[in-house]
Order: C-alpha cells, then sequence, then structure tokens
C-alpha cells in the first residue's frame, strides 16, 4: 500500500493507528480531521475538513482506508448528533476513499452491532455496516470490539465504571464470551494495521476479542 487515508486520528484507536502506520510503512498517510493533531512526519499529510462537506476534500490517491471516528451518545449529546459522527461523517469518508480509489476498508465498529439491535447504538452500529458493505469495496474490514481500554483524552464515565467492573472478569469470560472481553486501543489499532497488508479471501471480514488479539501479537 503507497497511499492510505485516516478519519478518526485524534481518538483512542486513531492516534494509535497513525503512529504505527509512520513507524512500521512507508506509505503516505493522509487524515482527515476536524483540528490538526500535534504530529510531524516526511509522509505525514493533515487535511483538515468539515466532516458534513465531503465535496470540499482534497482527493489524494488512496488504496486503504482506516475509520477510527467514534463517540458516545452522551458526549455527542443527542441521538441525533451521535448519528452525524457515527454515521453520517463515517459513510461521508468512505464513499470518498472509494471514489479515490480505495480497495479496501477498515473500520471500527463495535461487538453487537446490528440492524435489528435494541439498542441505538448497537442498531446504528449495524446500520452503517450494512451500508459501507453497500459501497462496494473489494475488501471491508469491520472491527468489533468490546470495551475499549487506554487512556482518552476526554473523560467518560460510564465507561471507567465498566472497565473496573470488567478487569477482574475478563479472565473467566470464555468460548463466545471472549468477544465480550475489553481490549486495548492499542490492540485494535496494531490489528488493523496488520490487516491492511493482510491477504483477505473474504471481501467482508468481522474481527472480534481473539482476532484481534492473534493479529495484534503477530511481529509487524
Amino acid at each position: 500500500m503507497r497511499n492510505v487515508w485516516v478519519a478518526g486520528a485524534t481518538g483512542l484507536i486513531g492516534r494509535e493507528l497513525v503512529a504505527r502506520l509512520l513507524a512500521e510503512t512507508a506509505a503516505e498517510t493522509h487524515l482527515f480531521v476536524r483540528r490538526a493533531p500535534d504530529l510531524q512526519s516526511p509522509r505525514l499529510h493533515v487535511h483538515v475538513v468539515d466532516l458534513m462537506q465531503p465535496e470540499s476534500w482534497p482527493q489524494p490517491p488512496c488504496d486503504v482506508a482506516f475509520n477510527a471516528l467514534g463517540t458516545t451518545i452522551r458526549q455527542a449529546g443527542s441521538q441525533a448528533a451521535f448519528r452525524a459522527v457515527d454515521q453520517d461523517a463515517v459513510l461521508n469518508f468512505a464513499r470518498a476513499a472509494a471514489r479515490a480509489g480505495a480497495a479496501r476498508f477498515i473500520s471500527v465498529s463495535a461487538i453487537g452491532a446490528s440492524p435489528g439491535a435494541l439498542s441505538f447504538y448497537s442498531r446504528v452500529k449495524g446500520e452503517v455496516e450494512q451500508a459501507l458493505a453497500d459501497i462496494g469495496f473489494a475488501h471491508l474490514v469491520l472491527m468489533q470490539p468490546s470495551l475499549l481500554l487506554g487512556d482518552r483524552q476526554e473523560h467518560r464515565t460510564g465507561e471507567q465504571a465498566a472497565t473496573w467492573l470488567m478487569r477482574p472478569l475478563s479472565p473467566l469470560m470464555r468460548g463466545p464470551l471472549s468477544a465480550y472481553r475489553p481490549v486495548a486501543g492499542s490492540d485494535v489499532a496494531a490489528a488493523m494495521v496488520r490487516l491492511a497488508g493482510k491477504p483477505l479471501r473474504s471481501p467482508i471480514l468481522r474481527q472480534r476479542h481473539d482476532d484481534i488479539m492473534a493479529l495484534a501479537d503477530t511481529p509487524a
């Protein structure tokens, strides 16, 4: 891969993802962000854009696109605002990447994502997965982690409480329950970078906890 696009570069997974792309690959890395991160590299190209106006974005070539955009309803302030980030912005980015030539799209979703889910959060994630599949990438990789661990720039009280509860239970979660084990954002990012260059047999691939950890433990 010679040219990659990244959305969500300032978040928990995105920060680690960009660092790994710059350290472990030779790709020209294009960030589509609302505010410029404090990063510098000869291979780093920062595009400050309005995520709701993709028609105004630059269109450098793209081989692989990574999406790490995401928020919570509490952080966004409303269900509509949540959809604007986790659905509208994600699909704007994906369609722009497809127009730029991306053959592979690797996106952070969530365990339990389904268009028929009772939970609003999981339902939106499932609807986005479905819409991404309809775009027609040669390969679509959907990362489906459960609770994410790591140092966030923003404060999320609910996730901190869940982390405190889930950590001691994680070793007991085996079989089908292993998909719900907490996973470090850095491990998700590492797995995404590995998947960028890995031969894939299926046009749509879903990666859960055990898949993520197996890839994250693979040497770059």
